[in-house]
């Protein structure tokens, strides 16, 4: 199972990448889940400064932008 995060204090490209992240997640067939880490001091614990960010399975993948349908599905779906 995938554990996808999405970091970023809930401005409209954090929320973009959230739905975004969670329609190529589903597109993909994956099992997965899902959360949003809001708390600044939580989303620094990950060494990213600039949001929104997209983690998958521990891993930073993305950061200060929100990527198109098909750099998602690539940047979830790998194994």
């Amino acid at each position: 199972m995938k554990k996808l995060v999405i970091l970023g204090p809930g401005c409209p490209k954090c929320n973009k990448l959230y739905d975004e992240t969670e329609q190529a997640a589903e597109e993909l067939g994956l099992e997965f889940e899902m959360h949003k880490i809001t708390d600044i001091r939580a989303i620094s614990g990950f060494g990213v400064m600039t949001t929104p960010a997209l983690v998958v399975d521990g891993e930073v993948k993305c950061v200060g932008k929100v990527p198109s349908t098909e750099e998602l599905k690539a940047l979830i779906g790998g194994e």
